[in-house]
């Protein structure tokens, strides 16, 4: 795992993805389409948004485990489904019941580790609070890539989260340059992996593929975490986080299953 601080991690690794796409962005800029205008709004809101959501995830992967921090961001469609309701959308009875299904998971998982300790508990509502913001951020981008591209939405988007970081960044006093070879190694990493290989071509998916479906992405991301974390990190799960997190993903992919939220909400 990286040294870098949090928020240096997110502006440098917003900001090379911000680079990487910018030459796709220039139309898009430059329209005076109101269309065209709107969705570069909506992609900078986005990119606030996703500052705020690697905020909160980044420090639930610090504080709690890399298990039980990914299973509680899974519950990305279950607050996309939330915010479809409370925006006068329909969500299926069937749904509510995987819904309170996962709340359960993470009720569970909570008390597993406010009984470690702590930090954990502060883990566990970073990632609650980190799955919010991812719901919000897929509804921003799925609206938005309706009239732009999705490299112009990325590099807008990327280049507004990495600006949002910075001035955290400087306010906390933390260094932007001075890290060692392997941290900026790390960092390519996160750039050509996570960033342009992971979010970019998640949004290229959103922008064909039903929502619903791209979600279910998000469920794998829980067993291939820990896993990786078991290598890397020499970080294994507790047994008694195991069944809060099968009963999250079981409540998640109910809820996947039986409605699209994010359809109904770029359909208004």
């Amino acid at each position: 795992m990286s040294a870098m601080p949090v928020v240096v991690l997110i502006f440098w690794r917003n900001l090379g993805g911000a680079l990487f796409t910018l030459p796709f962005a220039v139309k898009a800029l430059f329209s005076k389409d109101y269309k065209y205008r709107r969705a570069i709004a909506l992609s900078a809101l986005s990119g606030v948004v996703l500052a705020l959501h690697f905020i909160g995830f980044f420090l639930a992967m610090r504080w709690t485990t890399v298990a039980a921090g990914t299973a509680i961001v899974a519950l990305q469609p279950i607050f996309a489904a939330l915010f479809v309701k409370f925006l006068g959308g329909d969500i299926p009875a069937r749904a509510w019941l995987g819904m309170g299904i996962a709340f359960v998971g993470v009720i569970m998982i909570s008390g597993v580790d406010l009984s470690i300790s702590w930090l954990a508990f502060k883990g566990d509502v970073a990632a609650l609070i980190s799955a919010a913001l991812a719901a919000v951020y897929m509804l921003l981008g799925s609206r938005a890539q309706k009239e732009i591209g999705t490299h112009s939405y990325t590099s807008i988007c990327y280049f507004v989260c990495a600006i949002t970081a910075l001035p955290i960044a400087l306010l906390a006093g933390y260094e932007l340059f001075d890290f060692e070879m392997k941290e900026w190694l790390i960092l390519l990493g996160l750039i050509g992996g996570a960033q342009i290989l992971g979010h970019s071509m998640f949004n290229a998916v959103l922008k064909r593929v039903s929502p619903a479906i791209v979600s279910l992405i998000v469920f794998f991301e829980v067993p291939v975490s820990t896993l990786l974390a078991m290598w890397w990190l020499d970080q294994t799960p507790s047994i008694a986080l195991i069944p809060g997190i099968i009963v999250i993903l079981t409540g998640c992919i109910l809820v996947v299953l039986r409605t699209r939220p994010t359809e109904a909400v770029t359909q208004q």
